[in-house]
């Protein structure tokens, strides 16, 4: 017989905490994408991998470290990206540094995309996100974000490249 523990079940202020975050984590997304989509014809992810290559040296990125930068999968990745070629906003090309990786490349058209795109996302980050809050909930959720990050990406890998100690 496998021993089974007994669950450690949520007491009413942990289940209020998780509920809560439930509904941003399932709700902003969505926001998000509804906002890209009508302002710039792009989805969130779309516009999320165009800005991890706008802030990547020569707007460069291996294929494998903007799958890592988006958390997402190579076959998911490849697939926006042959996407966003076909727009002409990005190019792939052999890692000069090693032939078997492919690098990504924000062309000029989708440095331009992403510069476009960017004031409107800013602005529903700000309005759904940011706006709501006072600066101590943002100190707070900063620091949120960062114990739950250290569970989730301990070595960093999604975001250890911009994420940034806010100073005081």
């Amino acid at each position: 017989m496998l021993w089974r523990m007994q669950p450690r079940w949520l007491d009413d202020e942990e289940r209020a905490a998780w509920l809560r975050l439930v509904g941003v984590v399932e709700l902003l997304p969505g926001v998000l994408d509804t906002q890209l989509r009508h302002d710039s014809g792009l989805s969130h992810f779309e516009y999320f991998s165009l800005a991890m290559l706008s802030e990547a040296p020569d707007h460069t990125l291996r294929m494998g470290a903007l799958a890592q930068r988006t958390n997402a999968t190579l076959p998911r990745l490849s697939h926006v990206i042959s996407r966003l070629e076909s727009k002409g906003l990005v190019e792939r090309s052999p890692s000069v540094e090693d032939r078997r990786a492919t690098n990504a490349r924000l062309t000029a058209a989708g440095w331009d995309t992403v510069v476009a795109a960017a004031p409107g996302h800013v602005d529903a980050v700000r309005q759904f996100v940011l706006d709501p809050l006072t600066r101590e909930q943002l100190r707070e959720l900063t620091v949120i974000g960062d114990a739950l990050l250290a569970r989730l990406d301990p070595e960093g890998r999604m975001f250890g490249h911009v994420i940034e100690r806010p100073t005081d």
